[in-house]
């Protein structure tokens, strides 16, 4: 039996284009559990049988649409406390790039494009750091690159 080749943490990594057109992507400081999540959004026909229309309808579907979001929890970090609360202010994208360094060549490594900040929560609780969650929807389907 051969054992799974797996990631480390470190290796699956958010970044934001803090300063538009620039080019250079930043972690955003503080988030210590980051989810990625890829739907595909189906829509559903039933189909009669022609030849026998007491048959059960069959059950055709198709995707309508693909989307990405992300979602990420830990501490406040007084670095990226000005570009979250701006970014979701601004109600404007950031572009956004999901890197998996750990690709092997050809396969994808990245995945990027705009992206809105569509949830911004801090919570603070006595004797805690102040924690926040974020979630970021991609405006579109972000565009993938293959590691080289």
């Amino acid at each position: 039996m051969a054992t799974a080749v797996t990631e480390k943490y470190e290796e699956m990594i958010l970044d934001v284009e803090t300063t538009p057109g620039s080019g250079v992507y930043t972690p955003i400081c503080g988030l210590i559990d980051v989810t990625i999540t890829r739907t595909a959004n189906v829509d559903t026909a039933e189909v009669p049988d022609c030849d026998d229309e007491s048959l059960p309808l069959s059950l055709e579907k198709q995707v309508r649409s693909i989307e990405v979001t992300v979602s990420g929890t830990g501490v406040w970090a007084r670095s990226s406390q000005d570009m979250l609360k701006s970014w979701f202010y601004s109600a404007g994208t950031k572009n956004v790039r999901l890197r998996d360094t750990a690709a092997a060549s050809g396969d994808i490594e990245t995945e990027s494009g705009p992206a809105l900040l569509t949830t911004l929560t801090n919570t603070r609780t006595k004797g805690q750091k102040v924690s926040a969650e974020i979630e970021i929807q991609f405006d579109g389907v972000p565009t993938r690159a293959d590691a080289v």
